[in-house]
């Protein structure tokens, strides 16, 4: 029976939780005399709008100092990309890389961005672009909207063309 009591003392549980020592502190008392420290004025100084009950300053005001919504540049344009695009000239591609269709393509296929959506590769509506990275040994015939200069030189070495898709 003892030993039952013993190691119930010893179970950690909420009956049992309390603050770390040193980590609660107690509750400051205001107005209560000079020596409290907190007399007096109750920590509030000397006069003036502060001092006053219901005071309700406002958090934003910053005196005569240009307020920080006015310091801060607008932000301009569409509210998702809460702000102007800044690359005005970049284009979306999509990258397909030539040993993507040397996995995907039998030689002498015929390689169009309908064949890459229909094998998985260049799924969405952006232009295709044929990117060199990989080997390429089947000949295929690749029509894309664009095709790095490495790209283009394995393909024709494999024996394949390059066709150019005009947007």
């Amino acid at each position: 029976m003892a030993d039952k009591q013993e190691s119930r003392a010893d179970e950690i549980g909420l009956h049992n939780l309390s603050p770390k020592p040193g980590s609660r502190r107690p509750k400051k008392r205001i107005g209560r005399g000079q020596g409290s420290g907190t007399g007096k004025t109750s920590g509030r100084g000397h006069g003036g709008q502060g001092q006053r009950s219901g005071n309700k300053r406002k958090t934003n005001l910053e005196g005569g100092q240009t307020p920080i919504q006015r310091r801060m540049r607008k932000l301009r344009g569409p509210h998702m990309k809460k702000s102007m695009p800044f690359e005005k000239f970049r284009t979306a591609t999509q990258p397909v890389n030539l040993s993507d269709l040397e996995d995907r393509f039998e030689a002498g296929a015929e390689v169009t961005p309908e064949t890459l959506k229909g094998v998985g590769l260049a799924t969405r509506n952006d232009p295709v672009k044929v990117l060199g990275g990989g080997e390429l040994s089947k000949a295929l015939t690749v029509h894309a909207h664009g095709f790095s200069a490495s790209a283009r030189q394995k393909i024709e070495a494999a024996g394949g063309s390059c066709e150019l898709i005009e947007t």
